[in-house]
C-alpha cells in the first residue's frame, strides 16, 4: 500500500470513527471526491484493515460502517498546522464579536490538548508557534463590534433553549431605550452583528434584525416558546447582501466589472445565488437576488469606476457620485 493511500485510509477510519451513526457510501464520495467504485474499494479496504468495523442498515436502508476509535488512538497525531488553524478561528471568532463561541472553540482546543501525550505535547506547541510566526497566521485586523460578554451569554442560552428574552434595546430612530420580549431565532455576523428575532407577544410579525451592540441589557427568561418550523436562517440571510435588509429593496442586482477589474472579480463569490457571465469585451456581468442597497454601496465604493450598477436603479443613483478613478488597486 502507498503513503497516500495509507494516509487516505488513516483518513477514512478517523470519519468512521468521528460520527457516532458511522459513515455512508455518499459520505466517502463526497469526502474524498472519488467514484462509487472506488469508494466501494475504500470501505472494503477499511473493513479487511480494522476488523473492529462495525456495519448496519439506518432507517432508509443505506449501509453504514462505524469504528470503534480505541484502534485509531495510537495512529492519530494532531498536527501544528491544524493547531494552527484552531487558534486562527479563535480571534478571527474574537474580532467579529462571538465571544462566547470564542471561548467554546478555546476550551476545545485545550480537550484536544489535553489528550495529546504530554512529550508529544511540548513538540508540537514549539512545532505550532514556529508555524504561526512563519506564516504570519494572524486574524483581520480593523475595527470590530464590542458587545457585553453577558448580553451574549444571555442570548446564546435564550436561542438554544428556546427561550423568551428580555432585552432593553434602543432602536435608531427612539430616543431612549425600551424592555422588548423577543422570541430568538439565531444571529447574522457581518461589519455589525445582529440578533434575528421576532416580537414575542406578537405572533403575525415577521422577524426582524436587532443591532447587537443597541442592546444595553439581555435576560433570558423561564418562558418557552415554539420556533416557527418554516423559518430557515440560511434560506433569510441570503435576502441579504451583507446581513441588514429590507423586503422593499429585494430583487435583482446586476454588476458590471470592467475588463481591467474583470480578472479580479471572478475570485469573488459576491452572493451564493450569483451567476457571472463573461462577455465579449473582457468584461464581466453578475447577477444575484439580495436586498441592503447601502451594505451594497459601501461594498462598491472599494471598486471605485471599474463596476457599473445595471440594476437596480435605486442602487445606481445611490453610488453615481461615488465611483472614483484614482484608487491605485482593487480590493
Amino acid at each position: 500500500m502507498s503513503f497516500v493511500k495509507a494516509e487516505q485510509l488513516i483518513d477514512l477510519a478517523t470519519m468512521a470513527a468521528a460520527r457516532h451513526t458511522g459513515i455512508t457510501l455518499d459520505d466517502v464520495e463526497n469526502r474524498f471526491s472519488v467514484s462509487k467504485r472506488t469508494a466501494q474499494r475504500m470501505l472494503h479496504t477499511l473493513e479487511m484493515k480494522f476488523s473492529e468495523t462495525i456495519t448496519s442498515l439506518d432507517d432508509s436502508g443505506r449501509k453504514r460502517w462505524r469504528l470503534p476509535a480505541a484502534p485509531l488512538r495510537d495512529l492519530l497525531t494532531l498536527l501544528p498546522d491544524e493547531l494552527a488553524a484552531l487558534d486562527l478561528a479563535v480571534e478571527t471568532m474574537k474580532r467579529s464579536g462571538l465571544t462566547i463561541e470564542a471561548e467554546q472553540l478555546l476550551t476545545l482546543r485545550e480537550k484536544v490538548m489535553a489528550l495529546v501525550p504530554r512529550a508529544k505535547a511540548a513538540r508540537l506547541e514549539t512545532d505550532h508557534e514556529a508555524l504561526l510566526e512563519a506564516q504570519g497566521l494572524a486574524a483581520r485586523p480593523g475595527p470590530r463590534p464590542k458587545i457585553d460578554r453577558k448580553i451574549a451569554a444571555a442570548i446564546a442560552e435564550a436561542i438554544k433553549a428556546c427561550l423568551i428574552l428580555e432585552v432593553t434595546y434602543q432602536a435608531r430612530n427612539e430616543s431612549q431605550a425600551t424592555v422588548r420580549r423577543l422570541a430568538p431565532y439565531g444571529l447574522l455576523t457581518g461589519i455589525r452583528r445582529y440578533l434575528v428575532a421576532r416580537p414575542a407577544d406578537d405572533k403575525e410579525t415577521l422577524v426582524r434584525l436587532y443591532v447587537m451592540e443597541r442592546i444595553s441589557d439581555a435576560k433570558a427568561t423561564s418562558e418557552r416558546f415554539a420556533r416557527d418550523p418554516s423559518f430557515n436562517l440560511k434560506a433569510f440571510a441570503h435576502r441579504s447582501f451583507g446581513v441588514f435588509q429590507n423586503p422593499q429593496e429585494y430583487g435583482e442586482v446586476v454588476w458590471r466589472f470592467s475588463p481591467r477589474a474583470a480578472a479580479h472579480a471572478r475570485g469573488f463569490e459576491f452572493h451564493p445565488s450569483q451567476q457571472a457571465e463573461d462577455q465579449p469585451d473582457g468584461s464581466l456581468i453578475v447577477r444575484f437576488k439580495a436586498s441592503g442597497h447601502l451594505e451594497m454601496a459601501w461594498y462598491l465604493y472599494m471598486w471605485g469606476a471599474e463596476v457599473e450598477i445595471l440594476e437596480p436603479a435605486a442602487l445606481r443613483e445611490m453610488v453615481a457620485d461615488h465611483r472614483r478613478t484614482d484608487f491605485p488597486g482593487l480590493p
